[in-house]
């Protein structure tokens, strides 16, 4: 079976499990899943992006909030938490070598790529069965949708790079340092682990950590930004940026998940 073969089929089967964001049939629209007991700590988020259809479950019921995302599904859920006007074309998102004509991601891949927020690899590749980092996730939302620091400066950025893994990205990263700026100070001083924030990464975590868009659990000091975004963090992690849009309202404070919504204004308020 030749690899296009190969990935059209997997194509079929993934959208045969619902991973299309699109899908809004009444299993796929439940805001309750029996994966997610009451004391799931990123159950609120959760609960409150698939009430409004942006991310969705499973035909069995399941959310499978462990699971790591995919750049495919990571668009898809882009695609339904974000409607932006294109700032660049694609004919079509089967343009890419690796994303087959009909695949149940192309829409959202489309979208994805003409708002700004992921781009594809050289040679004409998207990657959409690679997995996305949570570091990858924050540095999308932020330039995608052009988070600037707070009071709003203008901070120069390096040209947009592709969704990747660190790997990928370092060579391109040495082309395009980022000058120190506060955003980026508040990102090295505040996680445990900032050392292992790619360079290149480095301002725009600062500014998630800022706008509050990042969620840690079980402690909001440590980042771990190259272990795999999981479905849970992906739903944190956008309901933050809904929040920080005023499209959402904010968790009560009552409530645990709040707990793990990084605020490094109370931290430093309490040294």
């Amino acid at each position: 079976m030749s690899s296009l073969s190969r990935i059209s089929a997997l194509g079929a089967s993934l959208a045969t499990l619902g991973l299309a964001a699109s899908l809004t049939s009444p299993v796929l629209s439940q805001s309750t899943f029996p994966d997610v007991p009451p004391d799931y700590w990123a159950k609120p988020f959760i609960e409150r992006l698939a009430q409004k259809n942006i991310i969705v479950g499973y035909p069995d019921g399941t959310f499978r909030p462990e699971q790591a995302v995919q750049r495919d599904e990571f668009a898809a859920m882009l695609r339904q938490a974000f409607d932006r006007e294109p700032v660049r074309e694609i004919e079509d998102a089967s343009a890419f070598q690796d994303v087959p004509e009909g695949y149940w991601a192309s829409p959202a891949i489309e979208s994805a790529y003409q708002q700004g927020f992921m781009s594809g690899y050289p040679g004409g590749f998207f990657g959409p069965n690679q997995p996305v980092s949570r570091v990858d996730a924050l540095v999308t939302l932020t330039r995608g949708l052009n988070l600037a620091p707070e009071p709003r400066r203008v901070v120069r950025r390096p040209v947009y790079l592709p969704l990747a893994m660190t790997s990928l990205m370092q060579p391109l990263v040495a082309a395009a340092p980022q000058p120190p700026t506060p955003v980026a100070a508040l990102a090295r001083d505040y996680y445990v682990d900032a050392q292992q924030i790619p360079p290149y990464a480095i301002n725009d975590i600062g500014i998630a950590t800022q706008q509050n868009l990042v969620v840690n659990h079980p402690n909001p000091r440590v980042l771990e930004p190259n272990e795999p975004l999981r479905r849970s963090t992906a739903a944190a992690f956008i309901h933050q940026t809904l929040v920080a849009q005023d499209r959402m309202e904010p968790l009560p404070s009552n409530v645990e998940a709040y707990n793990y919504i990084v605020r490094p204004e109370v931290t430093q308020a309490a040294q």
